[in-house]
């Protein structure tokens, strides 16, 4: 613990002692009358019951102290003047407040006589002692004023030990001048309950404090500790920690140090030796972060004498056990939250949150705490506002509890004797509302995905594993903490996944019945959207139509029509009836102007709704005109083709505009905080326009981002709630940089109807050497050059990791807390290639998805939303292999990944083990269209047949070989049967032969040799050679001969063709 304790406690003698104004103390009177009224209403008020029937009341302050320590007298001090004032006795009567103090004292405290006088009408009597006076006259005078009272009763806080001679002297005269004494500490307790607006402010701010020390300091601290397998002890965290708090800059929280202190040291706790009261220390044994350990780490911190409490607890590699327990008491605990409502008993919080546990765990009932808190504020344990079973007062809007809930002495099976007992504990500082509640210390996630780790897979349990994959940091720029298992003992970790995997595919079974069983299949995309348009009117009004000219065609480029000469008269046509246009000239330069229009029945026309509105009508066709004069035939057709590209596309981005969900408004910070902000990016999809394209600035405000750069038209508002997934990729074998927003609903970038945006920085140049020849690796200015493309890389890589990390902190806030933001970062060493559209991509897991986020289209799948995945093409032989993706929304198309490697197969597997998704195997490529529309004609057949199973490779080989007959309706692609490839060794082929025709083929090629092994082949082929003499032919020759046979191998299938070989089984 810190000798020296900062001004947070206000302690008037802790800064020196106080000498009039000039030591720059000044009492509020606003604030002092405005109290002064609120305590004697609350005393007359609640005389009887809360203030032991007194007429009159003292409260002393003990000497100042360098020891943590909660008063009601130094609380009172504080409360009602602002600071606290040791060694000084106030007493208060219905008619004069008697204070006994220093003449230092007595200087700074004459304005109360004013604010006194005013506010509750009583008169301030001062008696000042001198320093070595031990103040008995003036205690004498101040009793013998009480003594006069009709039928005194004098209350104290008899809890309250004295210290200092002052004290002891004042408690030995009271108890024994024959007065009725009583207890006013539970009338302290009720009026310090209730919480100003100012002094809320004050709690979270120190709620603010506290949970940025945990969140900025001690997880990374703990993270790197356990990373590096360093040694350190709980003492060593303790101290680091309090140092953190104790200078708010240090983690990022703008406060000033004065005014800042600690509740008490903080707390460490690891190795099976756990308290959790809130008197327990940080002790000299080394942090313990083994396989299926626990560590408990509690903080608190003051800002201007108000506290706030957290408390987190760490799970490393835990086991099931461990895991829901923590599961339990986090739904206890946010139960115990949803109480605190005004008007609630303070016994319905631990109520609710032992209902929790009595119905998820009841076994773990007896090792529940048995209290879920008490109240916080000037003390760290407020007494009155307990939230125990027993506690019958009533909640009110203003109070502050800091609700602590744990489960103490559990038992855990394992090998090692530290891992065995554990605790767990969460704590938070939350305030009551007119409407609810707030959680004050909510910045500090206590989620489980946030607080579990895995760095040891490999190591432990006997116990068996979570179902919820844990995560671990990976690197430094590493937000998302999703890993695979070690890769130790393979045999065991195969036998592992398959039962996991079995477990899957029965829940996932029993999921997707009830969903058929529902008549839905998940959220829609909300593809059938009705598209609505215009009648397209060139004139209302024929008079609007401009008088001819001549008998010649003509543009009208402000009404978007085209006036055509016919039978003498001119006729106006919109342009965007206008289908094409065109002209030609002949050899009698003569020039013709042929326009074709849109017509309803046309074959392979665009169905424009307008064209089916009046098909009863005789159109127009088309018309041709003929022309001597070239120059006009050409700027006539140049016009109509320019004008209706305008206007088509006009009508498509306002059609695109008319299918947008409405969204809020976006909110500029203004004065409320200064924007986050990133320069020179660039968009993904870009501007239309042919000008030159321009960077521009990213900014966060209130709710959401806003881009634009210099030219007025070209902004971009993508809203914090629109936004599903926020990615950042920091470059390393890239050429950019970026930050990408995958979206809830469609918005439009320029004149483009898009739910990706990506922004973007190019972090190095392409340089092109003048002369075309190689550089010596060994040249300085290549070095140079290399070096600063470096730093270029690493300063964008870190202007963007500070743009993430503050707008994480944002998000981190209460009002974004439903909306669950984080920016993900993408696992490259997960990664695998593969090619999602037309082009092979580097595709890579996140926490949550699976992106591929720099060939455009942008690949980007969540997790959440996957059904199952099918690996197609997965067998002997085979290069690549394909992956099928089917979503819980069967209206959805099954996405397809093709040509991934071989050698990816595995890790895919585990990947996908890890995040809990179902995977089958599969040797040929399967028709998802026919077998999602089969599933949703028929769900109850599919349910009886045992859901996905028939996608079950190693059951249905271990069946007999007619078992494939049984998955009727669910056949391979509708490719042709006769057809083979070209490559029968082809990478790229999405069909494989079944087993079935394998065998007809050997039936059929009875010119083959059976039973004979490719040595034996190969045995007799050289034989041969060798009786024929090709033994001494070159190498060379040899070459050249395999080559011809290998061209003739790759010609198209013919009658002569000898049949392939076929491996045996």
């Amino acid at each position: 613990m810190a000798d020296h304790r900062n001004g947070g406690n206000h302690s008037i003698a802790s800064k020196g002692g106080a000498g009039g104004t000039s030591g720059g103390y000044t009492i509020d009177t606003s604030t002092l009358s405005r109290r002064l009224q609120s305590l004697y209403s609350h005393w007359r008020e609640h005389r009887d019951e809360l203030w032991g029937s007194c007429n009159a009341f003292a409260v002393a302050t003990p000497p100042p102290s360098d020891d943590l320590r909660y008063l009601k007298s130094s609380a009172l001090n504080i409360w009602l003047l602002g600071y606290e004032f040791p060694e000084t006795i106030m007493v208060f009567s219905d008619k004069q407040i008697y204070f006994l103090c220093s003449q230092k004292k007595a200087s700074l405290l004459d304005v109360v006589k004013e604010s006194a006088k005013e506010a509750v009408n009583v008169d301030v009597v001062m008696h000042t002692k001198a320093k070595n006076d031990n103040g008995l006259t003036q205690m004498d005078d101040i009793l013998n004023s009480i003594e006069s009272l009709d039928s005194p009763v004098f209350g104290y806080i008899t809890r309250e030990a004295p210290e200092g001679k002052l004290l002891e002297t004042w408690t030995e005269k009271i108890k024994s001048s024959g007065l009725q004494l009583s207890d006013v500490t539970n009338g302290l307790a009720d009026l310090f309950a209730v919480k100003e607006a100012g002094e809320l402010t004050n709690v979270k701010k120190a709620a603010y404090l506290t949970a940025s020390a945990m969140k900025q300091f001690v997880v990374p601290k703990l993270e790197k500790v356990i990373d590096e397998e360093k040694k350190v002890t709980h003492s060593s965290l303790m101290d680091d920690t309090e140092k953190a708090i104790l200078e708010p800059t240090s983690i990022k929280v703008k406060l000033k140090a004065d005014n800042v202190d600690i509740c008490y040291p903080p707390i460490f706790q690891s190795g099976g030796n756990f308290d959790l009261r809130p008197s327990a220390s940080s002790n000299d044994d080394h942090l313990y972060y083994d396989s299926a350990s626990v560590i408990i780490c509690a903080l608190g911190s003051r800002y201007n004498s108000y506290c706030a409490n957290v408390a987190r607890t760490f799970l490393i590699d835990s086991n099931t056990t461990q895991s829901k327990a923590y599961q339990v008491l986090l739904k206890a605990h946010e139960a115990a939250v949803a109480a605190l409502k005004p008007g609630n008993k303070a016994c319905d919080v631990y109520k609710a949150a032992l209902a929790v546990v009595k119905k998820e765990a009841f076994e773990l009932t007896s090792n529940l705490t048995k209290s879920a808190g008490t109240g916080i504020g000037l003390e760290f344990r407020e007494s009155g506002l307990a939230l125990n079973e027993k506690n019958e007062k009533i909640l009110k809007a203003g109070m502050v509890l800091n609700v602590s809930l744990g489960f103490q002495n559990m038992q855990s099976k394992s090998s090692k004797a530290k891992s065995q007992n554990y605790a767990l504990l969460i704590a938070d500082t939350v305030v009551v509302t007119a409407t609810g509640h707030d959680v004050a210390t909510s910045l500090s996630s206590k989620a489980f995905k946030d607080i579990a780790y895995s760095f040891n897979d490999g190591e432990e349990e006997e116990d068996e594993r979570p179902k919820a994959k844990v995560e671990s940091k990976v690197n430094e720029f590493l937000y998302s903490k999703a890993t695979l298992r070690s890769d130790n003992h393979e045999m065991s970790k195969e036998e592992l996944r398959r039962q996991h995997q079995a477990e899957l595919a029965r829940q996932k079974n029993e999921e997707t019945a009830q969903r058929l069983a529902g008549g839905k299949s998940a959220t829609g995309d909300g593809r059938s959207s009705s598209r609505t348009s215009n009648d397209l009117i060139a004139y209302k009004n024929i008079n609007d139509i401009p008088p001819p000219r001549d008998l010649m065609i003509q543009v009208d480029q402000r009404n978007e029509a085209i006036l055509i000469p016919l039978y003498g008269s001119m006729v106006p046509f919109h342009v965007a009836t206008v289908k094409t246009v065109s002209s030609q000239a002949d050899t009698s330069r003569n020039c013709y102007i042929r326009i074709i229009f849109n017509v309803p029945g046309t074959p392979f026309s665009s169905h424009d709704p307008n064209s089916f509105k009046n098909q009863t009508d005789i159109f127009l066709k088309e018309v041709s005109f003929r022309s001597k004069d070239p120059r006009h035939i050409s700027e006539v057709v140049q016009q109509i083709k320019t004008l209706r590209r305008n206007v088509v596309s006009r009508e498509s981005e306002r059609a695109e505009r008319a299918s947008l969900v409405t969204q809020e408004k976006l909110v500029l910070a203004g004065n409320k905080f200064k924007p986050i902000r990133l320069t020179d990016l660039w968009i993904r999809p870009t501007f239309p326009g042919r000008g030159r394209k321009l960077p521009g600035t990213l900014e966060a405000h209130d709710n959401g981002f806003r881009y634009s750069t210099s030219r007025a038209d070209e902004r971009v508002d993508i809203l914090f709630g629109n936004i599903k997934h926020a990615f950042f990729q920091a470059a390393e074998k890239e050429m950019i940089t970026l930050l990408h927003f995958h979206l809830h609903n469609h918005i439009m970038v320029g004149n483009k109807k898009t739910k990706d945006v990506q922004f973007y920085v190019e972090v190095m140049d392409v340089v092109q050497t003048l002369g075309g020849g190689k550089r010596s690796a060994y040249d300085p200015d290549e070095i140079e050059e290399e070096q600063r493309e470096r730093d270029r890389k690493n300063k964008i890589n870190m202007d963007f990791q500070n743009f993430v990390n503050r707008v994480n902190d944002l998000w981190g806030q209460p009002k974004f807390k439903e909306l669950d933001l984080e920016f993900d970062q993408p696992l490259r060493e997960l990664g695998f290639h593969g090619v999602p559209h037309k082009a092979s991509a580097f595709i890579v897991p996140t926490s949550s998805c699976l992106v591929e986020l720099i060939e455009t289209p942008f690949l980007v799948v969540t997790l959440s939303e996957i059904e199952i995945v099918n690996l197609e093409r997965v067998g002997l032989g085979q290069k690549n292999f394909d992956m099928a993706i089917v979503f819980k929304d069967f209206k959805r198309d099954v996405l397809r990944i093709d040509s991934i490697p071989s050698t990816s197969l595995d890790g895919i597997k585990e990947w996908l083990d890890t995040t809990d998704i179902k995977y089958y195997e599969s040797r040929l490529n399967m028709n998802w269209r026919a077998i999602l529309k089969t599933i949703t004609d028929d769900p109850q057949n599919f349910i009886d047949e045992g859901g996905w199973e028939f996608l079950n490779l190693e059951a249905s080989d271990s069946d007999s070989d007619g078992s494939q007959e049984s998955d009727q309706g669910y056949e391979p692609s509708d490719v042709e049967p006769e057809s083979e490839s070209e490559d029968d060794g082809s990478d790229s082929a999405s069909l494989v032969e079944s087993d079935d025709d394998e065998e007809e083929e050997e039936e059929d090629g009875s010119e083959e040799e059976e039973g004979k092994t490719w040595e034996e082949l190969e045995r007799e082929a050289s034989n041969a050679d060798r009786e024929k003499g090709d033994e001494s032919d070159s190498e060379e020759e040899r070459k050249r001969r395999k080559m011809k046979a290998f061209g003739k191998s790759r010609a198209g299938p013919s009658s002569s063709a000898p049949k392939r070989p076929k491996f045996r089984r």
